[in-house]
């Protein structure tokens, strides 16, 4: 029973995206059904054997309801409930057609929806004090504030006429001299080319440093401890050689001043070993088998 109400909801999502614009805009009412008396309490109707619920056509008059400028009457309630219907002969038809199995666009949304359902209800209650304080305290480092650096960029970009290895062997014979002592206004007067945009002197923090050099070039330089220099990093059209002029250490701020973080990371935490599980006992129940070739062989 659950499983079908899983499948009934994640084929909802669509159903409200797309196919109940389309029943709306085409006014496909049809009214070619019975009545049934013997239907359980909590039933509205069945389609082929499906139930559609009480609370989810209640559910559905209320949105209605909320949009509409006049009373909810009966005709409207009858609309809702032939809206239903047809929705769920399409599902049906859809399901025998093999549209979930072949549509990419559609299993994205099922497997979206699970996704978010099986995180949704593994929410754990408000933590305690102590539950918050320990957690941040096993991950302390996760919450770090990264300190600022001061690194000084040299740029190596390929030169008219110039290959990309000739721009590396620059940049290569820069990061040597200055681990030699050689100065490093006359490597970069000698070797390196101009930037684009002038880069700042001083105390950054990283997320600045990124902004001017990329994502390569920073990771880098966050490595490097003062007066190291760095091998050639490629950042974009051009090659980078660090050199770290210094440095502040990261801090670990108070839980009291990152409490919301930790509150979410531990949310985050608890629906993602939830999910696993999930899989891990979907896989368990399953028959999976898979055909042996080089790489499942491994």
């Amino acid at each position: 029973m659950e499983e079908k109400k899983e499948k009934r909801s994640s084929f909802l999502l669509i159903l409200g995206a797309s196919l109940g614009l389309i029943l709306g805009g085409l006014g496909v009412l049809r009214e070619r059904t019975e009545f049934d008396a013997s239907l359980e309490t909590g039933i509205t109707a069945t389609v082929n054997g499906v139930p559609i619920e009480t609370e989810a056509f209640e559910q559905a008059v209320g949105l209605l309801a909320a949009d509409a400028r006049n009373a909810i009457g009966p005709a409207e309630r009858t609309h809702v409930l032939n809206r239903l219907i047809e929705e769920e002969l399409l599902v049906q038809r859809a399901r025998e057609l093999g549209v979930d199995q072949h549509d990419r666009r559609v299993r994205a949304l099922l497997v979206r929806q699970m996704i978010d359902s099986i995180v949704a209800d593994a929410q754990p209650d408000e933590p305690t004090p102590d539950e918050l304080k320990d957690f941040y305290n096993e991950n302390k480092n996760y919450f770090a504030r990264t300190g600022r650096i001061w690194v000084d960029p040299l740029r190596f970009a390929k030169r008219e006429g110039e290959s990309e290895t000739d721009a590396a062997e620059r940049a290569q014979q820069a990061a040597s001299d200055l681990r030699t002592g050689t100065a490093v206004d006359k490597v970069r007067a000698d070797l390196a080319d101009r930037s684009i945009i002038p880069f700042p002197q001083g105390m950054l923090p990283p997320a600045k440093v990124r902004e001017y050099l990329g994502p390569s070039p920073a990771r880098a330089a966050i490595r490097l401890k003062p007066g190291e220099i760095s091998d050639p990093i490629r950042g974009g059209s051009a090659y980078y050689v660090l050199r770290m002029v210094d440095a502040e250490p990261g801090i670990h701020p108070p839980l009291t001043e990152v409490e919301k973080e930790v509150r979410t990371e531990m949310q985050r935490r608890a629906g993602d070993i939830a999910l696993r599980s999930y899989l891990d006992d979907l896989r368990e129940r399953g028959d999976v088998r898979i055909s042996p070739t080089d790489e499942t062989r491994d």
